[in-house]
Parts: C-alpha cells; sequence; structure tokens
C-alpha cells in the first residue's frame, strides 16, 4: 500500500505555558504543504522489516515512527508483519513534521487495509502517543493547535495562489533542548483575529516563540528570514522548533543562486 505523507509549516507558534506532565501546552497554526513529501510503502512479509532511501534517517529501524506505528497496532490486532519502505524527502529535524507524518500515514493506511475497528478518538490518541505533531497528519486541511498541539480547531484560510519559499540550512534542531530556552507566556489576541488580516500585517501580531533563542545561537537561520522579507515575502517565519524558514510570496521571487532552497511553488 502507497501513501505520501506530506509536510507542514507552522504560520504562527505560541508556547503558552508549561504543563504538569512536562510538556508544554503551545497555540498554532498548523498548514499542510501538499508539494513537500516522503513516499511510504509496505507490503506484508514474513518479518518485520525497514528500508529506506533519500535523505538518511538517524537511529535504527527499531526506533523509526513508521516502525513503531506498526507495532502500536499489532499490540492490539495481531495484523501481519510487513515491509517497509520509506523514500524521504522531507528534512529531518527541519520542524516540517516529516517524521509525524509518516507515523500519521503508517497508522491510517494499516487501519484502513485491514479495516480495523479504530475509532478517530482513538486514531488520534494512537498518533499523539508517538508524537505531539503526529495528530495533525490525521487531516489534511489548515488548523489551529492547542494543548500538545493536538486540540484543533477548525480554520477559514486559504494561501491557494501564493508562492510559498521553504529554505533549511542544514542544521538540526534539538525540539527538547529548544524547548529549554523557551519562557512560556499567553497572548491576547488569539491567531484566529490575527490571520483574518491581510498576509502583510501578519508579522505586526504573530511570531514563533523558538525563534529568540534557536536565532541567537544559530545566526544563519535568522539570515534567512531577513532575507525572505529582503526579496519581497508578505509574511516569513522559521517552521516549528526550526531550523525551516518559509516564505509566502504574492509571485515567484528572484533569491541568489546560493539560497538553501528545499521546496518552492504555488501553495
Amino acid at each position: 500500500m502507497l501513501s505520501f505523507p506530506f509536510a507542514k509549516i507552522n504560520i504562527a507558534l505560541r508556547v503558552v505555558e508549561k504543563r504538569p506532565d512536562g510538556y508544554h501546552s503551545i497555540e498554532t497554526l498548523f498548514y499542510p504543504v501538499f508539494g513537500l513529501y516522503d513516499s511510504l510503502e509496505w507490503i506484508e512479509s514474513s518479518k518485520l522489516t525497514f528500508e529506506s532511501s533519500g535523505i538518511a534517517i538517524d537511529g535504527t529501524a527499531e526506533s523509526n515512527l513508521c516502525v513503531q506505528a506498526w507495532k502500536l497496532l499489532h499490540q492490539t490486532f495481531s495484523i501481519p508483519p510487513i515491509h517497509i519502505f520509506l523514500q524521504k524527502r522531507i528534512p529531518i529535524g527541519a520542524g516540517l513534521g516529516g517524521g509525524s507524518s509518516d507515523a500519521a500515514h503508517m497508522l491510517k493506511s494499516l487501519v484502513s487495509y485491514y479495516s480495523l475497528p479504530v475509532s478517530s478518538q482513538e486514531l488520534h490518541a494512537m498518533a499523539l502517543s508517538l508524537g505531539s505533531d503526529c495528530p495533525f497528519f490525521l487531516h489534511a486541511k489548515p488548523l489551529v493547535g492547542q494543548g500538545r498541539g493536538d486540540e484543533f480547531t477548525d480554520v477559514s484560510l486559504s494561501l491557494q495562489g501564493y508562492w510559498l519559499v521553504l529554505a533549511n540550512p542544514g542544521i538540526h534542531i534539538n525540539t527538547a533542548q529548544a524547548f529549554q530556552h523557551i519562557v512560556p507566556q499567553k497572548q491576547a489576541i488569539g491567531i484566529q483575529s490575527i490571520i483574518s488580516q491581510p498576509i502583510s500585517e501578519w508579522s505586526l501580531h504573530l511570531h514563533n516563540d523558538f525563534e529568540t533563542s534557536v536565532f541567537a545561537s544559530y545566526p544563519q537561520i535568522a539570515s534567512l528570514k531577513k532575507d525572505m522579507y529582503k526579496h519581497g515575502a508578505l509574511y516569513a517565519a522559521m517552521s516549528g522548533s526550526g531550523s525551516t524558514v518559509f516564505g509566502i510570496f504574492e509571485k515567484p521571487p528572484l533569491l541568489p543562486q546560493n539560497f538553501p532552497i528545499v521546496w518552492q511553488g504555488f501553495i
């Protein structure tokens, strides 16, 4: 069975408070990027195996989230072993949610193929156990996320017709370490209210709380954001805990040849 796990960007990301369970409560706006995707294929096999190509994946096959997703369902439903093949295109540790998307699509495809009696709420809980971003990838639309990022509110937002640029300097940001430098704070104006304004005004009110510490440690990431605006971006920000920076443009920009573009195209 073949699926195409897509990337995401966080239009904004606010860290609101530290939770008693050790996680942080956030407010974010997830936006899917269907033009940048991995390819995930699996077939039944005599034993559970994992193979990948494309961008190199750190860690063992055992620790891969696709394998963990299969194990999660196997514990309850005793589904047969499979061979998983993942072609990796979404950069790793880049704030684009690639691993989370792979895991969510693995869950969805197994549940669908074997017609497993799993409710949407149960599937959501399974995805959340694999990672805070995973539940978003069970959907294919923009959503405001609160709590751990998995308490969703529908949002009326379409960027269709705008040009999106994703740039990544090849720096791997550890999310857990990035959270250590965050000072949680609540914002007076909700994200939904702000995005009703023209995109060119978003930068007055929207931001990513991780930018302060990440930009201080990695000035080259901060430079990417400045360059996006220099070349005409209506709005630019870092996605997730980094290190990808995105820019939203009215038309394709003339960026320098050495600009580290991961993907660009009309949304």
